[in-house]
This record gives C-alpha cells, sequence and structure tokens, in this order.
C-alpha cells in the first residue's frame, strides 16, 4: 500500500450521460483519499477539459490523476490521450484499451477472436431502420438492445416484439452512430472484480422487479440483492473469474476494471463487457468485492492510485534522437566467404 503522501488531481463529472454517477464516484473517491493523507484536487471536468488539465499540471503539478470519469470523453480514451501528452500518470487502461473496452462492437470482435464467449449480436444504423424486420431475420425474442459505446446501461432496452425492437434501436440511436442487438440469454447476471492483473472476486446481482440489472437497479439503494459469493459452485465460481480474467486480458486492460457476465443454468457463460473505469459509489460493485477481498474503500482507492502510470514511453528530443543516429554505423559490413561470390540476378526483360 502507499504510504508516501501523493498529489492527485481527481478527475470527475464530464460531459457525457454519466454525469451525476461520476460526480458521485469522484466525491467518495476523493474523500476517501484526503482521509489517507494524500493532496486531492477536485477536478470538475467540463468541455474545456485540455485547459483544466494544463493548468492542474502547471498549479497543482500531480504525481497522478485518479480518473472517476464515465462514458463519452472520460472512459473512450479521449482523457487517457491528453493526460498522456501532458505526461501525467493516470489509473486505469492505456488509450487503445480504453476505447476498445467502450466500443460494445470492437470489444465482441475481439472476444471472438480470443474465444471468449459473448451473446450473438448484430449493429443496426439509422439506415436500417425502414427495414429493421429483414434485418433482425429470424434472430428472435426477447433481444437487449444498446447503444455501442454508453455505460451505466443507459440507453439499454429489451425488446419483446419487432415494434419493441424499433423503439429500442432509435433510443440507442439518439446516443450514437450505431445501435447493438444482443439475443437475451437467461441466466445469473455475475460480475468480477480485478485489480493490477489479480481477480480479486465475484458477485452476483439480482435486481427486483427488473427484467435485467439496468440502470435503476443500479443506482437505486434497495432495487437490488447481492450474493457474494455468488450462488454457483466453487468449481463455477473459479471458470468464471478464469474466463473474466481472459476478457480482460482481450483487451489489454489494466489498472482496476470489473468484467460483466451471464451465467446460465446449463453450464455456459457469457461476457457482456469491460468495464474500465468501474463505478465507486455506495452501489458500486467493485468496491463490495474489493472488502470482501479485504480491502475497505480507502485502501482500494490507495491500491488503484498505485497502479496509475503512462502507457506510452516518453521520446526523446529530436536532437538527441538525431545524435544517436549520427554515432551508429552508416552501413553493417556483411561477411561472405571467399569461396562463394556474391551473384546478381540478371535483370529479365
Amino acid at each position: 500500500m502507499t504510504t508516501k503522501r501523493k498529489r492527485i488531481a481527481v478527475l470527475m463529472g464530464g460531459v457525457s450521460a454519466e454525469r451525476e454517477i461520476s460526480l458521485a464516484s469522484g466525491a467518495a473517491v476523493a474523500d476517501a483519499l484526503e482521509a489517507r493523507g494524500h493532496e486531492v484536487l477536485r477536478l470538475d471536468v467540463g468541455e474545456d477539459v485540455d485547459r483544466q488539465l494544463r493548468l492542474a499540471r502547471q498549479q497543482f503539478t500531480p504525481d497522478a490523476a485518479f480518473i472517476a470519469l464515465h462514458g463519452t470523453f472520460g472512459e473512450d480514451g479521449c482523457v487517457q490521450g491528453m493526460l498522456e501528452c501532458l505526461g501525467i500518470p493516470y489509473t486505469g487502461s492505456s488509450v487503445l484499451s480504453s476505447a476498445l473496452a467502450m466500443d460494445k462492437l470492437k470489444s465482441k470482435e475481439l472476444f471472438r477472436l480470443h474465444n471468449v464467449p459473448t451473446p450473438p449480436y448484430y449493429v443496426a444504423k439509422q439506415s436500417d431502420l425502414a427495414d429493421l424486420e429483414d434485418l433482425h431475420g429470424s434472430f428472435g425474442f426477447p433481444a437487449i438492445v444498446k447503444p455501442r459505446a454508453e455505460g451505466s446501461s443507459i440507453g439499454i432496452s429489451r425488446a419483446q416484439n419487432l415494434a419493441e425492437l424499433a423503439v429500442g434501436v432509435r433510443r440507442a440511436l439518439d446516443l450514437g452512430h450505431d445501435a447493438l442487438v444482443e439475443r437475451w440469454v437467461k441466466g445469473a447476471e455475475v460480475q468480477v472484480g480485478i485489480l493490477g492483473g489479480r481477480v480479486l472476486g465475484a458477485i452476483e446481482v439480482e435486481p427486483k422487479n427488473r427484467p435485467f440489472y439496468d440502470f435503476v437497479a443500479k443506482y437505486t439503494p434497495g432495487q437490488t440483492e447481492y450474493h457474494l459469493p455468488p450462488r454457483l459452485s466453487p468449481t463455477r465460481v473459479r471458470g468464471v473469474m478464469n474466463l473474466a480474467e481472459r476478457a480482460a486480458r482481450a483487451l489489454g486492460v489494466e489498472g482496476a476494471c470489473r468484467v460483466d457476465m451471464i451465467v446460465t443454468e446449463g453450464e455456459n457463460e457469457y461476457v457482456l463487457e469491460v468495464n474500465t473505469l468501474p463505478g465507486m459509489t455506495q452501489t458500486s460493485l467493485l468496491p463490495k468485492i474489493a472488502a470482501a477481498a479485504g480491502y475497505d474503500f480507502g485502501a482500494l482507492c490507495e491500491a488503484i492510485v498505485d497502479l496509475a502510470k503512462l502507457h506510452v514511453p516518453r521520446a526523446r528530443p529530436a536532437a538527441a534522437y538525431q545524435a544517436a543516429n549520427d554515432a551508429r554505423p552508416s552501413a553493417i559490413p556483411v561477411a561472405v566467404p571467399a569461396t562463394r561470390p556474391l551473384r546478381v540476378a540478371a535483370r529479365t526483360r
């Protein structure tokens, strides 16, 4: 655990649909880090995030940035890229891994490439609305409709028929250019927490009076029952955690993350997504999982800070790079045996 007092900029708020959730996460993280003796700058990120981060670097000189942002322009690699350019170590995954994990379509393509099971799906665009029945074909109902790049179950709906499907696709398209239509898989909803490449544990969520773990179930106290460990056999839990680790590795995710899965009665597991910046509120799952693994909330926040880093090697100044090149031999001599002279292939016309 961290013993040295650090200067930490906690990035919260943002401009996505998850702003209020991010403010709650950021406030909880900042309080916890201050309680453990760190100097904290609470940075409510707005549209002028570039200017805000430059001022923070000049006036606060943070040792690390704790990213408590959610959704677009916070979880998708944008802020991570700015921090890389400014040379401020940050929590979570790299620019590329953040972008891949946020993009549900690209995540699924990589899951399939790495033999990580995920529910069948297809993509619907605005131009597909007129022929949605043909596009859906024999895919079947019920189906889950999601925005391609949103979190916290925002914009997600379950369609029981074609009319509901059309409504769900339009709702998802209001939040992005593509809607992801996924086959409904009946089973237990299980989330796995990972910290620094080590699986902390798993939790099963059981929404009350909700068809699935939606926005209301996630952020309304008392709307969900939590089972920790999940109501599965120990062997099955180990298999679920192993699959979650494979999913995170397929996307190159680092730091703290949460892997969302469906576990069926038929002994099948499906990965839904990997969340690279899990919520840190009173109802959030990663803190619950970490607590069962021996981390109180403050220790978890501090452990996440300890993993903060820059993911892109710092480039050398141009002059130093040129000097290094000038010091190298201009040509590398090749030894040619005296008994075997070089042959030049004849040019054909």
